[in-house]
């Protein structure tokens, strides 16, 4: 038998991974609420030129510039299909110089906001999911179907997107370079 993931045990009362789930493709995940600044309706994004592939524009949330990345085009899926019930997650992540940077992330749907006991979640499976296990906080059983709860800080490590983007942008300019 598989021991559960034991994140923060309580004295009084076990602790819970508190999370909003959502549809993606064919499966549901998880995201710990404590990131999720709000959920907006899709209403259209800015490409960028010269991104990679996951970073699917940007929007202007009330002024303020926030890249949208594609799950899952970043867990090596296909492109998220843009339909009625396709929404932004803004979330607020850890970021450089000990600030928070703002990231949106394209859910085909929001399901629920849910209280699990960390007791009924199994750790990250070391084998058949087609998502980096780093990715992977735990797993847990929500109405009889399976929710990968994310590692939102390693899924979406903004030194790691930021490094990306400029490795990006620095193989394009040396491109540009030699057809000169």
């Amino acid at each position: 038998m598989k021991e559960r993931l034991d994140l923060k045990s309580g004295g009084h009362g076990e602790t819970k991974f508190h999370c909003v789930t959502f549809i993606l493709g064919a499966d549901l995940f998880g995201i710990q609420i404590n990131f999720i600044r709000e959920i907006i309706e899709f209403d259209g994004i800015t490409e960028v030129p010269m991104m990679p592939n996951f970073v699917r524009g940007i929007i202007n949330l009330r002024g303020s510039v926030v890249p949208v990345i594609d799950l899952s085009i970043r867990f090596g899926r296909g492109l998220t299909e843009l339909k009625p019930s396709t929404c932004v997650a803004i979330l607020s992540l850890p970021g450089l110089e000990n600030g928070y940077s703002d990231v949106g992330i394209l859910l085909d749907a929001v399901c629920e906001v849910l209280e699990i006991p960390e007791g009924d979640i199994d750790p990250s499976p070391s084998f058949g999911s087609s998502i980096r296990g780093d990715f992977i906080q735990g797993i847990a059983t929500i109405n009889q179907r399976f929710a990968i709860l994310l590692n939102v800080q390693q899924a979406l490590s903004v030194a790691e997107l930021s490094s990306m983007a400029e490795t990006v942008a620095q193989q394009y300019l040396s491109d540009d370079a030699e057809v000169l």
